[in-house]
């Protein structure tokens, strides 16, 4: 009798060892899966952080234009013709492909203005590119400077008509720009409109 007594013992201890094992071992899981949901939810809260931060950023993002409007706020497409001594500008170089998300040259084109915000001028534009251009002066990046002189002149052009400087210009949907610099005679600016007149606009 004392040993089947004996075996009963055995056989509850055993099984209350084995609870333990169970609830402990399930503990464990539980722990380890609130743990995962923690580390998960730091992960959101810091993946969502950066992506708040990088819209917030692209809005205002250091370097903006001082009045423009959020990024996408427009979308306006400007045709611009560059013509130093008769010679075309190529502003489809990779040098001057998309260098601002605001304004800029893109998909290896060179003669659409591309602006992605409101209130964005031509200055900044051009600063973005790292060329220098004033009411007197168009500057390359290697430092080449076509400044008006009394054999040659700077002139801008907005849809046809002539402008004094370009920089506070901010460029609409359809406009045409013009800035050439030369020598030329009234016929040969014509000209020159014409051939901006003709250029396709890339949309």
């Amino acid at each position: 009798e004392s040993g089947h007594l004996m075996g009963k013992k055995e056989r509850s201890e055993r099984e209350v060892k084995r609870e333990n094992y169970a609830t402990k071992h399930s503990a464990e899981k539980r722990k380890q899966t609130l743990i995962a949901i923690g580390v998960l939810s730091i992960i959101i809260v810091i993946v969502g952080y950066a992506g708040w931060m990088f819209i917030n950023m692209t809005d205002s993002a250091p370097g903006g234009p001082e009045n423009a409007g959020v990024i996408n706020s427009e979308h306006s497409h400007t045709g611009i013709l560059v013509k130093i001594f008769g010679d075309p500008f190529d502003f489809s170089a990779p040098a001057y492909q998309i260098k601002s998300p605001w304004i800029h040259f893109e998909g290896r084109d060179g003669s659409t203005i591309h602006k992605h915000a409101t209130g964005v001028t031509l200055g900044y534009l051009f600063d973005s590119l790292a060329l220098e251009l004033d009411d007197q002066c168009f500057v390359f990046q290697d430092g080449r400077s076509f400044c008006s002189n009394e054999d040659y002149k700077l002139s801008f052009f907005v849809n046809g008509e002539q402008v004094s400087d370009l920089r506070d210009v901010e460029p609409m949907e359809d406009d045409k720009v013009l800035i050439t610099y030369g020598a030329e005679t009234p016929e040969e600016i014509q000209s020159q409109l014409l051939e901006l007149e003709n250029q396709e606009l890339i949309k």
